[in-house]
């Protein structure tokens, strides 16, 4: 009893504006192993996009696209309303493109804008690393080394941390190549972009990329 009150004490005596370690750690540390979780399933692809979609989707489109590998399921993407917009989630392991467009028409008070993002071409490949995005179309001409069409989504292991729900439709592929890349979207996300040749432009009455 003697221990534990000197004990009390001494924590009661503590200088002003000083903290026990014991109990900031306890504190801290659930939340430290829930922020290295985090990012652990980041770097390792297993989380797409988790944010609410803006209510226009936008253009892609590239000379040439190629992968490592491709994990494909059926997903839906919401807007901030809550309606939904059913999408083929498509994930690219190692993605490299020789150019890239992106545009978006874009209402505003003086008009219709719009936004393109262009890059790669003479200045170099177009890389980034777990690239996800959630199209509803892409056509072009495309050569797979390796299929599977009809996979259970849950099943998908083509491309690390890209998996959909038990039950759901999914395909997925070996190294893989796309040329004449046109797509409609809603997300993109993805780690390591490198845009080399990086240009954007804003303005009224604009062409989108195709």
């Amino acid at each position: 009893m003697h221990e534990v009150s000197t004990r009390r004490r001494r924590r009661k005596h503590l200088p002003e504006g000083q903290t026990s370690w014991r109990r900031s750690a306890a504190v801290a540390l659930p939340a430290m192993v829930a922020v290295a979780a985090l990012g652990a399933a980041m770097a390792q692809g297993a989380l797409a996009a988790s944010f609410a979609v803006s209510g226009t989707s936008f253009q892609v489109s590239s000379g040439k696209l190629s992968s490592s590998g491709l994990a494909s399921h059926v997903d839906v993407d919401r807007t901030v309303d809550g309606k939904g917009h059913p999408v083929a989630l498509l994930g690219l392991d190692q993605a490299e493109l020789d150019s890239i467009c992106q545009s978006a028409r874009v209402p505003t008070p003086l008009g219709t804008a719009v936004f393109t993002l262009r890059a790669g071409g003479d200045a170099g490949k177009v890389t980034a690393s777990k690239l996800v995005i959630d199209a509803e179309d892409l056509s072009g001409d495309a050569r797979f080394g390796t299929a599977e069409i009809g996979r259970d989504a849950s099943r998908l292991d083509a491309v690390p941390g890209v998996r959909g729900e038990r039950g759901r439709f999914g395909l997925q592929a070996g190294d893989i190549s796309v040329a004449g890349v046109k797509s409609h979207a809603w997300s993109a996300t993805g780690g390591n972009f490198r845009l080399k040749g990086l240009k954007l432009t804003v303005g009224l009455g604009g062409e989108q990329c195709f």
